[in-house]
């Protein structure tokens, strides 16, 4: 993808127009004592979070770092986009893009600030839910801040985290609190908010459930797990949301979320309004859709070697492989090379077929393997013997488009919301994560039955084999983990889950993660670049900020 990239000038917490900055507004005082004020300036707190569309704000640059720095894409090219250094690890302290991300995510606390202040609680139910709206907001905000820019909670609850800022005084610039400070913050908020917040809005609002539903998810990353699993026992059990059925499952993305009986929380977009051609959203990198989308970052080998042991995986359909027409049959297998330590990395192979008689061949290295098959109980594997004797394992299909070599495996799950071929609302929580939740928690307390239980839940919905007992040469939480990734890849966790449980990022897949100098094959969740450097321009305008470490 070409596209020239301005970055953000520095920007104070000044005077803005009050849409966009209810906080540091004049108005926003006088707008409070207006019966519709309140609502107003939480709308626009809501607004800052969720940016437009087409790829700017606060969650589209959050997203592209959770997702970006996971193992499920890869990226065929390069482009002078920042989101870049998100993909490679090399971070910059000048990117653009993690400005944005500090920049709307202290005005909107700053927003929530203000009403959290300035509005007592008390006088009627409408006023308390949009008081808890703002909890909930600032809790969200701070929550994703401190996983950008700090270390995992389990790495150490005294590590720097990010400015705590309880109050709507744009002149207090207070340093970086730590981690353990601002996870307490997170908590005390989504618990304030779960108080407040008893009206029944659409999901497109925050709501007592969502912040059970994000409770759930901050207790797992602090490794509380009795209280994650009391968190996601409030929402399962609160009846409110359902999943998806077995076929409407590849059709989430198409869903608004109001329609949509999984999504606890979302960020709506309109396609009018939000929405202009579509080339700058979330689904543009990943498909080109009625020819709109640049369709450049494919679903990785890795993911695609998990997902596809079970053929029949209703999310399969959420990737979309382009190929040649007119068809042309070939055999294709991931070949082994080295990596920079020696072991082994992967790459791409495709190699056309022939037919002779009854049997299919194809060449390599000028002989001609003959392609045998093994029927096991879910799926049909192919093979040639080798010069060694043993196997090496193929897929028959047809040869598919590629771009620098890398073959197109579409991503379609932020894709295609009412037949719109990039437009797609972020979903934030979701009932299938609450699931997932519980199950890790209950794998780390050593509750086989209990993880095994809601692991299957969501596979049997996906259907899959159900387990009977935990995979030979998997542990319970290497289990639970992989499910976890097949389930909510491209929702911008799988990062932070690799990282949080002290895990190793494997990046030995085909992308230009692994071009230039000294590529990281792997990442240890040791490495200083599990997180983003505090944004040079706001060390500028406030230096009392420390550094990440290089």
């Amino acid at each position: 993808m070409k596209k020239i990239f301005l970055v953000l000038a520095a920007l104070t917490l000044t005077a803005c127009d009050i849409d966009r900055s209810p906080y540091n507004s004049k108005e926003s005082d006088e707008i409070l004592t207006d019966p519709t004020g309140l609502q107003t300036i939480t709308l626009g707190n809501y607004a800052l979070l969720k940016g437009d569309a087409d790829g700017g704000g606060f969650f589209n640059n959050l997203y592209r770092i959770g997702e970006y720095g996971g193992d499920n894409i890869d990226i065929s090219g390069t482009t002078t986009d920042q989101f870049f250094y998100y993909y490679n690890y090399r971070s910059i302290k000048n990117n653009g893009r993690s400005n944005t991300i500090w920049n709307a995510g202290y005005k909107a606390i700053i927003g929530c600030n203000r009403v959290i202040s300035k509005i007592s609680e008390g006088k009627d139910a409408n006023t308390d839910q949009l008081i808890g709206e703002n909890y909930f907001l600032r809790a969200y905000v701070y929550f994703s801040l401190v996983n950008v820019f700090g270390k995992p909670y389990s790495q150490g609850t005294a590590n720097l985290g990010v400015p705590l800022k309880t109050s709507d005084d744009v002149n207090e610039l207070p340093g970086r609190a730590t981690v353990g400070a601002i996870y307490d913050q997170v908590v005390s908020d989504l618990k304030k908010a779960e108080q407040l917040m008893t009206l029944d809005k659409n999901n497109t609002y925050a709501s007592k459930e969502a912040a059970q539903a994000l409770l759930s998810r901050v207790y797992l990353y602090m490794e509380n797990n009795d209280k994650a699993i009391e968190y996601a026992d409030k929402v399962i059990n609160s009846g409110k949301y359902s999943l998806l059925s077995n076929a409407e499952l590849p059709s989430y993305a198409t869903k608004t979320p109001e329609t949509n009986k999984e999504t606890i929380f979302a960020f709506k977009y309109n396609r009018d309004g939000d929405y202009s051609d579509g080339w700058y959203t979330i689904g543009s990198m990943y498909a080109t859709i009625q020819n709109v989308g640049w369709g450049e970052m494919y679903a990785s080998s890795s993911y695609l070697d998990l997902i596809n042991k079970n053929p029949q995986d209703a999310r399969l359909k959420f990737i979309s492989p382009k190929y040649i027409t007119p068809a042309t049959p070939v055999a294709y297998w991931v070949q082994q090379g080295t990596n920079a330590s020696g072991g082994v990395t992967y790459n791409y192979s495709f190699q056309k077929t022939f037919q002779q008689g009854s049997n299919t061949y194809f060449t390599m290295n000028n002989i001609n393997y003959q392609v045998f098959s093994e029927v096991l109980p879910n799926k049909t594997n192919y093979y040639f013997i080798n010069s060694g004797g043993s196997k090496t394992y193929v897929n028959l299909g047809n040869d598919m488009d590629k771009r620098n070599g890398y073959p197109k495996f579409y991503i379609l799950k932020c894709s295609l919301q009412e037949g719109v071929p990039q437009l797609w609302s972020p979903v934030i929580l979701r009932l299938a994560e609450i699931y997932l939740n519980r199950a890790e928690a209950f794998a780390k307390k050593g509750n086989t039955a209990s993880a095994l239980a809601d692991i299957n839940t969501i596979r049997v919905r996906a259907g899959i084999p159900a387990y009977t007992s935990v995979p030979a040469g998997q542990t319970l939480l290497d289990t639970t983990l992989e499910e976890r990734r097949l389930e909510l890849a491209f929702e911008a966790q799988r990062k932070y889950d690799i990282f949080r449980n002290k895990l190793t990022l494997n990046r030995e897949y085909p992308g230009t993660h692994l071009s230039g100098n000294n590529p990281f094959y792997t990442v240890p969740y040791t490495n200083n670049r599990i997180i983003e450097y505090i944004p040079e321009q706001q060390i500028q305008i406030q230096p009392n900020l420390v550094q990440n470490p290089d």
